[in-house]
């Protein structure tokens, strides 16, 4: 089993040169792998070195409170932030908690220990889903510490399959699991592994945190000020199809702010035609909204965590396409939250809904039974009742960092 890993690992490795001159994901990588020998000689990392794992930038929003709560606590200490995916490295490759932000290299016994030597980690934490063995192997060879933090398990993952026996070797190698879930908790019970705790999601404590510092935007308060104001984060255009139907034969009371996946200027071209509303671009009207607006197209990056507190419904995008977006953001304001079909691999959207905070929608007209039943002009029991379900769920999770700072002897 370990010559076809292994061989699927070069073969991966053969597709990213070949692919790389073409494809622009691809290229990123085979550049930054390079370049990671050079980042770590140039670094000269000594003493208290502590290496954090990310695949990619979703992830790497889940290891943030970790790592700026040990920088907090040990502010001596070096912290190594490697990523799988372009996608987190080229996004954070100048974030300031960090000494060295770089590219993982690929999975192979010489790459391991060259890393391992040269990083010198004292304790290393990776992030939810990442497992590779011959980084795994090494770190246990040199004894030094790993964990597997905000890890999430599923039945139809290879290490709980009848023929995941090598695979399971992987998951040996790991000092202590810190779960989301006790479903995950039972299955690494099921495979003679109990060094793990419960200890949930640091996403939480990262989104509380988030609407802790956030901002003020008073342009956005005076827009949203006597309105019915819906908040929708990383619309897609299946998303969108459903949302400018609505608010096009909306009462006028009824606003929306609108933050698309996409921010090129096609698709912002296409999703202004979608309204027959005053529909206006945030960067264009910034500090001074026109008194007719409608609609507000949130056409930057990196607002969107701050601007869901001036809603009272937020609708969370991606759930008709290949999966929902981050419904904590918004939730952690205290808003129900609605969104697509797509949602079941996502745990928070799942227990939001049973909760009565989250909703599900597989048409328009599904969105407008949600709509009407939250935005009920007689009565808002149902809307702060929602509210308040999505609030509490955020706080009763949060402790996640805390919890694996104080195990690992960090406070």
């Amino acid at each position: 089993m370990r010559l076809l890993y292994n061989m699927a690992i070069a073969l991966f490795d053969i597709a990213i040169k070949i692919a790389a001159p073409f494809n622009v994901r691809a290229s990123l990588i085979s550049k930054g792998r390079k370049a990671v020998w050079r980042q770590l000689s140039d670094a000269s990392l000594q003493g208290n070195i502590v290496w954090i794992h990310c695949a990619s930038l979703g992830e790497f929003e889940q290891g943030r409170p970790l790592i700026e709560a040990i920088r907090e606590a040990q502010p001596d200490c070096k912290i190594l932030l490697s990523f799988f995916s372009p996608s987190g490295y080229e996004v954070r490759k100048n974030y300031s908690y960090a000494d060295v932000v770089c590219y993982l290299p690929s999975d192979t016994k010489r790459n391991a220990r060259r890393f391992i030597k040269m990083a010198n980690p004292k304790l290393v934490f990776f992030v939810k889903y990442e497992y590779w063995y011959h980084y795994f192997k090494e770190l246990k060879r040199e004894g030094i510490a790993l964990y597997s933090v905000s890890s999430i398990f599923r039945d139809e993952q290879i290490f709980f399959k009848w023929y995941g026996a090598w695979f399971r070797k992987i998951l040996s190698c790991v000092r202590r699991f810190y779960l989301q879930d006790e479903k995950s908790a039972g299955l690494l019970k099921s495979i003679g592994l109990n060094n793990y705790v419960v200890a949930g999601d640091t996403r939480f404590d990262r989104v509380r945190a988030i609407a802790a510092a956030a901002a003020a935007l008073p342009d956005l308060e005076d827009f949203a000020k006597g309105a019915r104001v819906m908040v929708a984060g990383s619309s897609w255009p299946a998303d969108e199809a459903i949302l400018s139907d609505f608010v096009n034969s909306a009462a006028k009371d009824v606003k929306l702010i609108i933050a698309p996946h996409e921010v090129h200027e096609a698709h912002l071209a296409q999703l202004e035609e979608r309204f027959r509303v005053p529909v206006y671009r945030y960067s264009k009207q910034k500090g001074n909204i026109a008194s007719d607006a409608r609609v507000l197209i949130i056409d930057t990056i990196g607002l969107l965590s701050s601007i869901y507190r001036y809603g009272s419904v937020a609708y969370i995008g991606g759930g008709f396409g290949k999966g929902i977006h981050n419904t904590l953001e918004a939730a952690t304001y205290g808003m129900p939250v609605i969104f697509g079909p797509n949602h079941l691999k996502f745990k928070e959207a799942l227990d939001l809904k049973e909760l009565g905070a989250g909703f599900s929608i597989s048409d328009k007209k599904d969105f407008l039974a949600v709509i009407n039943k939250l935005w009920n002009q007689e009565d808002d029991k149902a809307l702060k009742a929602a509210g308040m379900a999505a609030r509490e769920y955020v706080e009763s999770k949060c402790g996640a960092t805390e919890q694996i700072l104080k195990e690992i002897g960090a406070r």
